[in-house]
């Protein structure tokens, strides 16, 4: 069998950004996400020029908690937040 030369194993997809700021992502690309529906959100990362965008898995309350604790985001924070949006509708 003969190895098949890099080029022919990477294929460019583009996406297109619309007037109002939305990107339809490649079929192909969501494919390659592996088995399963594709994901309805997804994080967005800047770095280095580049967007990063990693699936992410809205409804777990743990996921939820998690970034929370990742963030630095405390429950006396969210009650802050929460009482300031109260007075300011």
């Amino acid at each position: 069998m003969h190895p098949v030369p890099y080029f022919l194993t990477f294929f460019l997809m583009l996406a297109k950004l619309t007037a109002k700021n939305q990107i339809t992502l490649p079929k192909r690309a969501l494919q390659s996400l592996g088995a399963g529906p594709a994901p309805t959100y997804f994080e967005v990362e800047a770095e280095n020029g580049r967007l990063i965008l990693t699936p992410a898995r809205i409804g777990s309350a743990d996921a939820v908690r998690q970034k929370l604790a990742t963030l630095g985001i405390t429950e006396a924070d969210i009650d802050d937040a929460v009482a300031w949006a109260r007075k300011h509708p």
